[in-house]
């Protein structure tokens, strides 16, 4: 984790999220504050660590954590105002849904990874690859990629012929080559060209 000078004032929350590539699935955010006296080792952008390790860190930081939340958009809304617009709503539900043992936490401060901002009640940052330099965005990296996971496996089992088991709804050969065959399921993004060219009958 490359160090990064966060605010010195209030709570800093951490946001994050995965599923903006695929081709199915909502795209997840969250967002985590973190316990300064409660570190958390070995967390890194959840696109560098193993399922496994995921796993573990996913509960290490909800058992942990100051407050966490996760939040989705669904497939409707990323088709009718696009999925930059999505997961920006989805990182501004999960900011607002943040949670702690004593109730609700509003941060003073919300560092999102990437190049855009939701519109949140509390000062934003945006920084390009904050999930490698910020601990609690890596940390909403990997509960935002684990949840979208689980939603992914749960979906396979009801749409075993998609394979989404194996490539969590990206656009890779196997799910093509399904969408060819299978055409488009409920839960596919019909606005991204490649479900709308090939599951056409």
């Amino acid at each position: 984790m490359q160090p990064f000078l966060l605010p010195s004032d209030g709570l800093v929350c951490g946001v994050d999220e995965a599923g903006r590539g695929p081709l199915a699935g909502p795209v997840v955010a969250a967002a985590v504050i973190l316990d300064p006296a409660r570190p958390i080792a070995g967390l890194n952008d959840s696109k560098k660590l193993s399922a496994g390790k995921r796993n573990v860190l996913a509960a290490e930081i909800r058992a942990t954590a100051l407050a966490w939340a996760v939040a989705e958009a669904s497939v409707e809304e990323i088709d009718r105002i696009n999925i930059l617009q999505a997961s920006l709503l989805a990182m501004q539900r999960a900011v607002t849904a943040l949670a702690g043992a004593h109730g609700p936490i509003a941060p003073s401060h919300a560092l999102i990874d990437g190049t855009h901002c939701p519109r949140l009640p509390c000062s934003v940052a945006a920084i390009i690859g904050g999930d490698g330099k910020v601990a609690a965005i890596a940390a909403a990296s990997i509960l935002a990629k684990t949840a979208r996971d689980a939603g992914m496996l749960a979906l396979h089992a009801r749409y075993p012929q998609y394979g989404f088991d194996r490539h969590m709804g990206y656009p890779t050969a196997l799910h093509l080559q399904a969408l060819r065959e299978h055409g488009a399921s409920p839960h596919h993004r019909r606005s991204y060209a490649p479900v709308a060219r090939l599951s056409q009958p």
